[in-house]
């Protein structure tokens, strides 16, 4: 009767759902647990089904439903072993995000990635929730919101679950400011590793996130769809 997944629309498209596995508190998903979801999606009105970024293992109910790759994403990993300096950025400050500027980063998100990759005000509402604790900073530069970061701790380990700079401000190193802060974040309320994934084809922040340390793994991330 518990629901093994996690449900929202899509970017907004209340016939697009957005799945991803709830947890494992009662054990990983079944390819069974996977289909009742569906059935009970499809009933609800929806038409297709995209998962969140998943793990190799997490793939093969989803895969034995029906679903198929449609993206694949690098993971990379930090073990705090080093935390490179942080990078001046003249002109620009960081600061705790605050409920009132969600408007104004989701501006920023929508212009820093391709329609797919998008949040909108639920998606940003997850990430700000999905760990026990979070740490949410932006960077202006003078009244302008022009980045944004998102990092959240579950247990000992990290993960770097949003970062973004407006194309416009790009090229000053606001996405290294950013990621340093949250690193030490993290690895001050006791983070022993951080995860962060970027798009196969996203080479800028690859080398933003090679150059902060991470080390890219071997298994990579694939997100799924249905029909």
């Amino acid at each position: 009767g518990r629901s093994r997944l996690r449900v929202r629309p899509w970017h907004g498209d209340h016939h697009v759902a957005h799945v991803a596995p709830a947890g494992d508190v009662l054990g990983p998903l079944s390819t069974r647990d996977v289909e009742s979801s569906l059935r009970d999606l499809r009933r609800s009105g929806y038409r297709s089904a995209i998962t969140a970024a998943l793990h190799r293992a997490d793939r093969a109910p989803f895969l034995q439903s029906g679903f198929v790759e449609i993206e694949r994403l690098h993971l990379l990993q930090h073990r705090f072993d080093r935390l490179v300096a942080a990078p001046p950025t003249p002109g620009v400050d960081l600061r705790r995000g605050r409920r009132r500027d969600h408007a104004e980063v989701l501006e920023v998100d929508t212009a820093a990635f391709a329609p797919f990759w998008r949040l909108d005000q639920a998606g940003l509402a997850e990430a700000l929730t999905a760990t026990t604790s979070v740490h949410f900073q932006v960077a202006r530069s003078g009244e302008a919101i022009v980045g944004y970061a998102v990092c959240g701790r579950a247990g000992s380990r990290g993960y770097v679950q949003r970062l973004a700079v407006h194309p416009a401000a790009q090229g000053r190193r606001i996405g290294a400011a950013l990621l340093h802060d949250g690193l030490r974040w993290l690895r001050r309320w006791g983070a022993r590793d951080a995860l962060v994934n970027t798009q196969e084809g996203n080479r800028r922040s690859l080398r933003l996130y090679h150059q902060a340390g991470f080390v890219l793994q071997a298994d990579g991330l694939a997100v799924l769809q249905i029909d």
